[in-house]
């Protein structure tokens, strides 16, 4: 009978072990995975021009595309790239399901959930209307249906909610009266552009993809100076510091060899990798 209390007791004990070393390496084990598996799964977009987006081809392409790739094969395995909503990317609910995030902005809020170290790019901010729009800067937006990326700092800042990481508090230029929020950027555009105040008198955009949109011809326009700025990284959940530093690490060799800045010139035709 002791002999059976022994075995038992014993094996109690390894399960229990096992069990929390199952914990420990989940917890911490992104690298472990990533390099067993030679695949670095990224969540991105697929209707974020020229950042990322599906070519003529039927393939993601595009700067944050890129970033991603290179980051891969500094660990040494290859960039598989799926496109959750950025709802869900920001709710920090991975489950697993991919190991990083491209292009989110720094905020307060997001530092909770996520390690926002690896800068690569610069945000600003920005109110843009129909061309057609007798708004002539953003504090003409007031009381007005603004529409934003639902989940992103322009959704925070449109309901002053936004917390700045690491800066100054937020001076907020106006107060929208109502807030449409979309699954993407491109799709409150595509709203704004069917006339102003057809379905929305306004968008908060990136400065950036609100450019090459209306070079691309939408009959937009940006009021006024940029709304806020914003270092943007490349989010990886809190839990796996040697994973995190990883990631900083190649995106700093990518910034060293020059790599990063010909990259932006590439997609965004002047290098977006620096503070202004």
């Amino acid at each position: 009978m002791n002999g059976l209390v022994k075995r038992f007791t014993a094996t109690a004990s390894i399960a229990l072990a096992s069990f929390s070393f199952a914990i420990s390496a989940h917890a911490g084990g992104v690298l472990d995975r990533v390099l067993a598996t030679k695949t670095l799964t990224v969540a991105t977009a697929a209707n974020f021009p020229p950042a990322s987006f599906v070519n003529d081809k039927g393939q993601l392409d595009g700067f944050d595309i890129e970033v991603a790739k290179e980051v891969a094969k500094y660990m040494g395995v290859e960039a598989k790239f799926v496109t959750p909503g950025w709802d869900i990317v920001t709710s920090g609910k991975w489950e697993g399901r991919w190991d990083l995030a491209m292009h989110m902005s720094q905020t307060a809020a997001r530092a909770k959930l996520f390690d926002l170290e690896a800068v690569y790019l610069y945000n600003y901010m920005v109110a843009v209307v129909h061309k057609d729009s007798k708004a002539t800067k953003p504090s003409d937006l007031d009381g007005k249906v603004i529409g934003v990326t639902a989940g992103s700092a322009e959704e925070s800042y449109a309901k002053h909610t936004l917390e700045p990481y690491n800066a100054p508090p937020i001076k907020y230029q106006f107060a929208p009266g109502e807030i449409k929020s979309y699954e993407s950027n491109s799709s409150a555009r595509d709203d704004l552009r069917l006339g102003d105040g057809v379905r929305l008198d306004g968008i908060i955009d990136e400065e950036r993809t609100a450019n090459e949109a209306i070079r691309a011809g939408y009959s937009l326009k940006i009021i006024g100076e940029p709304l806020n700025s914003a270092a943007t990284a490349i989010p990886v959940l809190h839990g796996d510091k040697e994973f995190s530093d990883k990631v900083a690490a190649a995106i700093k060799s990518m910034r060293e060899d020059g790599t990063l800045s010909k990259l932006s010139i590439k997609w965004w035709g002047s290098d977006q990798t620096s503070a202004k």
